[in-house]
């Protein structure tokens, strides 16, 4: 499976938390958590490809109520670093929390979470995961990354169980930067190539993922909401981040396009203290 790094994911957070806030006034989350609880007892959520957590800091205080989570991702680095991070972000936040060795808690003003992690590949071991116990299973920035295979699989095991779905941040294809450079086109391309290389689970969907899995889970009588979660950088570290990763894959996936991506490089570099990048995504809510 692709690797990520902790400092990457640190890095994207705050973007990806903006989106989220465009989002969310199409999205009723708390409106499907209290359609999915059974009784008073906790919301259960499956988490896959938690990374450091950022999916349950973003949506946790948007559910509302008692929540437990199971956190899931194949890095044990990035697993190993969940407490450290979700001690950082709590102190930050106000909020109350407990960390065992292998739980947490923590209080919100009017939500709370038991947090849970497991170490699980998910490109191979589906059948393993707890999908009989979730009420909600939930990703972000995952489905681009996956085969159509392992998409049909996945919503197979969730629709057994009745469980809702949201998906966040899947890119659609949609990017475009501020000022423009006549070579975009062409990188923009390689790009776009490159991310439907297979990341572990198969050719992956890259910007198709969102067309596909609102078309599967229609087709298995799913109710869907979706909503634009797009980014809009100005902040430099981010966009060089993004001039240097669009940069590198544009070269993996087109060697003999040495000397035109690196003069979109260079370009890009001399002018990202005046640039803008707008990166479209999607979020995805299905109810059973």
């Amino acid at each position: 499976m692709t690797a990520f790094s902790a400092d990457w994911l640190a890095l994207r957070e705050p973007f990806d938390l903006a989106a989220r806030a465009g989002s969310a006034a199409t999205l009723d989350l708390r409106g499907m958590a209290r359609r999915m609880r059974r009784d008073a007892r906790p919301l259960e959520v499956l988490d896959l490809a938690c990374g450091t957590g950022a999916n349950l800091r973003a949506l946790a205080p948007c559910l509302g109520g008692a929540q437990r989570w199971l956190l899931v991702d194949h890095d044990p680095r990035l697993l190993a670093a969940l407490p450290g991070v979700f001690v950082a972000w709590s102190r930050a936040q106000g909020l109350a929390m407990n960390a065992g060795a292998e739980c947490l808690r923590i209080d919100g003003t009017d939500w709370n979470a038991e947090v849970r992690w497991h170490r699980a590949d998910l490109a191979g071991t589906l059948e393993t995961l707890p999908f009989a116990d979730a009420q909600l299973v939930t990703a972000a920035a995952l489905l681009d990354l996956v085969s159509v295979s392992w998409l049909d699989a996945l919503f197979e095991r969730v629709r057994r169980t009745s469980a809702a779905m949201f998906f966040a941040l899947s890119v659609d294809g949609r990017v475009s930067w501020e000022p423009v450079v006549e070579e975009d086109d062409a990188v923009h391309q390689l790009f776009a190539a490159h991310q439907r290389r297979d990341k572990g689970f198969g050719p992956a969907l890259g910007c198709e993922a969102p067309a596909m899995a609102a078309a599967q889970l229609a087709a298995l009588g799913y109710g869907l909401t979706r909503s634009r979660s797009d980014w809009h950088i100005e902040e430099m570290t981010m966009l060089q981040a993004m001039i240097d990763g669009m940069g590198s894959a544009a070269l993996e996936q087109g060697p003999s396009a040495h000397a035109l991506v690196q003069a979109w490089c260079t370009q890009r570099r001399a002018s990202v203290a005046r640039s803008r990048l707008h990166v479209g995504h999607v979020d995805l809510l299905a109810l059973p």
